[in-house]
């Protein structure tokens, strides 16, 4: 099975318009912070909360990746914490491991930003927008903070989705080590993405106990571990009074409930562990119950700019490049004649082996204007061309 990510699912959807706006009951806010526990959410200042996470060893900032929104609120929430907590490190989820010398000559500035994204292998590895994460990275550098690469290559992912953890050498693991057991939420959350998967509507790959599914379950908790584990070696690296807080800057999934990276810090003994997360203001109080020690309700800001076009499908990152996994009845994509399994092969004459890349090229495409496109179905390959209606 294909590696299904837990943003790029979110990434995907919202960007391709696959799952519709959220529920207009709320009781954020905008610019508001809430603290969350089970019964909801409720207001707090914001002083006391980054006072509070300013105690902890780690504080994981959750993020979804193409919001510019939430990176605007991570840098500003760096800045506050790093003056209450002027001795910093900062992970990213963007960089793998063998990243880490390149991030070092970033914040030694012996490298330009060209340099940086050039030498991190920034398109292929991560592929979202620079501009985005660049604003983070300049901070680190002009206050001398040093940068954690977290991540490892797609390549130990993938192999550990398809095999499980056993069956993968230690050698290939990047010095990752085995994850602590998900717990029983978790694996309702995980089989809940798993069940996307058209492959998952084979009956002799169905059902939890299936070795497609324990496979999968390995995958996404592998990922968490390897961030876990830069995250605290960071932590145990510094003690004292004046130890550094560590601030991880990943996906939200990653940080919901405690479930992901935040287990994963526990089982490596760092129980110390802050959760932040960016939440647009229209979101449903009553789906926030205990999913972050604190949410900050993102204000909808007005703009000029007509809203990015959506084909209506949900996508996945494999090994051999950008699968559909669903599409929407009705859709844009439908009309055009897409089909579950197709695989993305060209966009308008640009080769693309990424979910990012067919992201950025859709986001692209100005309205009114027809987008040729290459897929393989089965052993052929296709063109078909979306026409992508007027602006109103």
């Amino acid at each position: 099975m294909g590696r299904l990510l837990w943003q790029t699912l979110a990434v995907a959807a919202s960007v391709l318009g696959f799952w519709g706006s959220a529920q207009a009951a709320n009781c954020l806010k905008p610019s508001g912070w809430y603290a969350t526990d089970a019964d909801g959410a409720r207001p707090v200042r914001g002083a006391n909360v980054l006072k509070e996470m300013a105690r902890r060893k780690v504080v994981l900032l959750g993020e979804r990746h193409d919001n510019a929104d939430h990176h605007a609120w991570q840098l500003a929430t760096l800045g506050a914490l790093h003056i209450l907590r002027p001795r910093m490190v900062i992970g990213f989820e963007a960089f793998p491991r063998r990243a880490q010398p390149v991030l070092d000559k970033w914040i030694a500035g012996r490298l330009s930003e060209r340099q940086l994204l050039e030498q991190a292998d920034w398109e292929k590895v991560w592929g979202f927008p620079a501009d985005l994460y660049l604003p983070l990275f300049r901070f680190a550098r002009i206050n001398g903070i040093p940068m954690r690469a977290l991540n490892v290559d797609n390549e130990l992912i993938q192999a550990i989705s398809e095999q499980g953890w056993d069956s993968v050498p230690a050698s290939q693991k990047e010095g990752v080590t085995r994850p602590a057991r998900p717990s029983p939420a978790y694996l309702d959350d995980l089989y809940e993405v798993y069940r996307l998967h058209p492959e998952a509507a084979d009956p002799q790959k169905a059902g939890r106990k299936s070795p497609d599914f324990l496979h999968f379950v390995d995958s996404q908790t592998t990922w968490d571990r390897a961030m876990a584990q830069g995250l605290a070696d960071a932590a145990h690296a510094s003690s004292g009074a004046d130890r550094a807080l560590v601030v991880g800057i990943m996906g939200s999934g990653h940080i919901r409930y405690g479930r992901g990276v935040a287990r994963q810090l526990r089982d490596l003994g760092v129980e110390s562990v802050g959760m932040l997360l960016p939440m647009p203001a229209s979101e449903e109080c009553a789906k926030l119950d205990g999913i972050a020690d604190a949410v900050f309700a993102i204000p909808k800001l007005p703009s000029s700019a007509p809203p990015p076009p959506r084909l209506g499908i949900r996508i996945e990152q494999t090994k051999d490049g950008v699968d559909i996994l669903n599409v929407v009845e009705g859709s844009l994509a439908e009309k055009t004649g897409l089909r579950v399994g197709d695989r993305f092969v060209s966009i308008a004459g640009t080769k693309v082996a990424r979910v990012s890349g067919v992201i950025r090229a859709v986001r692209e495409q100005p309205a009114g204007t027809w987008m040729p496109m290459r897929i393989r179905r089965g052993g052929q390959e296709l063109e078909l061309v979306v026409k992508f209606p007027p602006e109103k």
